[in-house]
């Protein structure tokens, strides 16, 4: 089959793909509607002027006001789905033609339907409003405007109050993930309800959906990115049982869910109180079996990182050790992953043989390879600092270490009159 040749007119100049719903500018270029709005919401101000509500043109730089109107390009749509039909036998798509647009009116209107509807209805309702926030950023611009945020947030609310698992809630979740824009007031109904990450730490207990769990982690995920001090001192230990059982414990739910819940968790450990509720939640145990698994790399370094954190307490420390292959799987990722995981690897190495090194442990370091990779640190063409780590843990226990085969290797290497 031919390469087909994309009339040029047919491209919108900021994503270079064929327009579907072409719209022109007051600066008279035609961009894609989505391209174009996107454009208008997202992009920071780079004019000489020092308001916000101007920014410039993509194609010709003119000034470009951010509610300028856009004008559907009729004439272009028509010519662009004529020649998708022309070319279907080539395997070119048709461009449908454009649903009417939404606006901030319809949007109120949906959120009236909501009040006192029937289950059906209330449902029905909902699901117009995902399919409307998947079409495009306006629509999900729209509705932050129309509220929809602050709506969604005290639905769940209200059914977690009312202890009710009703109808709607993953719909409800699923705007959220959506439309959640972190702006002053969503921080503002973040850190002054309580009941809001609490009703998602509840609906995340009685979830049993692997799409419910990934839409409440994802929202959970975001709450907790624009959460205070105050609100993240006062997380409860239930959300990381929760957290712990539903998710890191459940080998069936999305690699994406997973990232979610540990980025929950990190965000969470700089808090001495979260650190030791999360060890309380077992989570050190179902960490390691997790990275048993062997997940991709980015979860590893997660993994690794929120280990870290754990085992800058005794009770973290002393969960690691009691799992048979605690010490052996954070070895083995030394010098296998990235140079942040060599970090905190060795830091929880560190940890270990300055504040846990009882008999049994220093032998445990010793037969599972961790001396032996701890060397192999100081050989390796890594950064000096994590030498010099290596190095201190070392001289830590050389007495009982000293015969290790690979010691003595990189002494004769270091100094060939030993």
């Amino acid at each position: 089959m031919e390469e087909i040749e994309v009339p040029k007119y047919f491209m919108c100049p900021i994503s270079l793909q064929i327009m579907r719903d072409p719209v022109t500018t007051i600066t008279g270029i035609t961009y894609d509607r989505e391209s174009i709005e996107k454009w208008l919401s997202t992009t920071l101000v780079i004019t000489s002027s020092s308001s916000n509500d101007t920014i410039t043109c993509p194609v010709t730089k003119l000034p470009l006001p951010r509610d300028s109107d856009l004008t559907p390009n009729h004439t272009l749509r028509r010519l662009i789905q004529a020649w998708c039909t022309i070319n279907a036998c080539n395997g070119v798509d048709r461009i449908p033609t454009p649903t009417p647009l939404l606006d901030k009116r319809q949007v109120l209107k949906l959120l009236r339907e909501l009040v006192g509807a029937n289950n059906n209805k209330f449902i029905i309702t909902l699901k117009k409003i995902v399919a409307l926030a998947e079409q495009n950023e306006r629509n999900r611009r729209l509705m932050v405007e129309g509220g929809v945020n602050k709506a969604m947030a005290l639905f769940l609310i209200r059914c977690f109050k009312e202890g009710n698992n009703v109808v709607g809630i993953e719909e409800a979740l699923r705007i959220l993930r959506l439309v959640w824009t972190p702006n002053d007031e969503v921080k503002a109904f973040v850190n002054e309800n309580s009941d809001f990450v609490d009703s998602l730490a509840w609906i995340l207990s009685c979830s049993s959906e692997k799409d419910m769990r990934f839409e409440v982690i994802s929202v959970l995920k975001m709450a907790i990115e624009v959460a205070n001090s105050s609100r993240m001192e006062r997380l409860r230990l239930e959300m990381f049982m929760n957290i712990t059982k539903k998710v890191l414990g459940d080998r069936s739910v999305s690699h994406q869910t997973i990232k979610s819940a540990l980025h929950v968790l990190i965000e969470a450990c700089p808090w001495g109180r979260n650190r030791m509720k999360i060890i309380d939640s077992g989570a050190v145990f179902e960490l390691i079996e997790l990275e048993l698994t062997k997940p991709e790399r980015h979860t590893t370094e997660m993994i690794i990182n929120l280990l870290a954190h754990l085992c800058s307490c005794a009770d973290g420390r002393a969960k690691l050790l009691q799992h048979a292959c605690g010490i052996a799987m954070v070895s083995k990722k030394i010098l296998r992953v990235s140079e942040a995981t060599d970090d905190r690897a060795i830091h929880i190495l560190s940890l270990i043989a300055k504040f846990s090194a009882t008999n049994e442990v220093i032998i445990e370091m010793l037969r599972v390879g961790a001396v032996t990779k701890l060397c192999m640190v100081m050989q390796a063409d890594c950064a000096p600092y994590l030498k010099e780590k290596a190095t201190s843990i070392l001289r830590l226990h050389s007495k009982v270490w000293n015969d290790s085969p690979c010691i003595a290797v990189y002494l004769l290497s270091r100094h060939p009159r030993y």
